[in-house]
């Protein structure tokens, strides 16, 4: 079946200036151009558009997903059961946070009692998901499924006690961090000092260690402009001095 610019836009649910756009930018060409000058879309467009769209709902730009799948090793079937576990994952996160309001409005109302563990548990899945959704891509392609997965599920069985000593050793970290900048020496003591503190760091938060792994997330730090921003907010020039302090602390300094 084909459909003209305005009824694609009826189908998806999408205006015509952004199907327009699509084409303008090279994301979403018609399949031709009929004689009255009109675009007309067949059904590999409309999949296209389908995987734009679940995309789009994952928040990733539209030059990324350009290159996601104009990319001659795109595997259409592959992408749809990353988008299918990702949606899995976000309704057992809303479904775990709506299971967690009830409790809490129950408990407010003096119905039952709610644990500390018990309130916990849709926070910590909360940000399971923000943390997916701004840096599971690149981590993904970096580390793989498997350690990305075990790290999140480390994360999920941390009790309160374990997660307020974790936030704190991160804290600690970037304390440390500030005053070893100060030095200007990544190898000295604390440098050295700040890159064990990481790697403690790293250790929990993966549940496991290994030096090249370190290594390559403290050059992601300077690699990623998220990252480094993470690190600069407070001295520009952080995050590359982690960088190299990690990178001399785990034999990896080039």
């Amino acid at each position: 079946m084909e459909y003209t610019v305005q009824k694609l836009g009826e189908l998806a649910g999408i205006s015509t200036r952004t199907l327009r756009y699509y084409d303008e930018i090279g994301i979403l060409k018609p399949a031709r151009i009929n004689s009255s000058g009109y675009r007309i879309y067949g059904q590999k467009e409309v999949d296209r558009l389908q995987q734009i769209l679940f995309y789009r709902e994952m928040g990733i730009s539209l030059e990324e997903i350009k290159d996601i799948i104009t990319d001659p090793a795109f595997d259409a079937a592959k992408a749809l059961k990353q988008h299918l576990g990702r949606l899995l994952d976000k309704r057992s996160q809303i479904d775990i946070l709506i299971a967690n309001v009830e409790k809490t409005l129950a408990v407010t109302e003096g119905r039952i009692q709610m644990s500390d563990k018990e309130k916990f548990e849709g926070f910590k899945q909360k940000l399971v998901q923000e943390n997916e959704e701004k840096y599971g891509k690149e981590v993904r392609e970096k580390y793989g499924d498997e350690a990305v997965e075990r790290s999140n599920q480390v994360f999920k069985n941390m009790t309160k006690e374990a997660y307020d000593a974790f936030e704190a050793l991160g804290n600690e970290v970037l304390i440390t961090l500030a005053e070893a900048f100060k030095t200007g020496d990544p190898a000295g003591e604390l440098g050295q000092k700040t890159a064990e503190l990481h790697k403690q760091w790293i250790e929990r938060a993966w549940g496991s260690y290994n030096k090249e792994a370190h290594a390559g997330v403290a050059q992601m730090y300077v690699d990623d402009e998220r990252f480094t921003a993470y690190y600069d907010k407070e001295q520009p020039g952080l995050a590359a001095f982690l960088r190299d302090a990690v990178h001399i602390y785990t034999g990896n300094k080039k």
